[in-house]
């Protein structure tokens, strides 16, 4: 039985693989900076901020919850606040609840 393929062509094949295997590890990395740098790191930015514009709410703060719920803060607590969402209504919601802080006014803006 006779071999079809010659010593030199053999040889150019594994050439070209240890080359192919170079540039897959390459392809991997460029992938892994390109997720770092698109969903990983905005990531961690967003929650940063997140969390000190929650460690910063006061008393008098206009908010707005996840739900939707606009309110003004009567009480902070460690994890809890008290929101005034009309006049004698008040509800309390987890601190994380709170997506944004708003200008003071927008709430009486709002209503009218």
């Amino acid at each position: 039985m006779k071999m079809f393929i010659s010593n030199a062509m053999a040889a150019e094949a594994g050439g070209a693989a240890t080359g192919s295997g170079m540039s897959s590890i390459i392809m991997m990395v460029l992938f892994a900076l390109v997720f770092y740098f698109l969903l990983i790191r905005p990531q961690s930015k967003r929650q940063k901020e997140h969390k000190s514009m929650i460690e910063s709410i006061q008393k008098g703060d206009e908010v707005v919850t996840s739900g939707g719920i606009l309110g003004k803060v009567t009480k902070v607590t460690d994890n809890f606040i008290v929101l005034n969402v009309a006049s004698n209504v008040e509800m309390k919601f987890q601190k994380h609840a709170v997506t944004a802080t708003l200008p003071k006014g927008t709430i009486k803006a709002v209503n009218e």
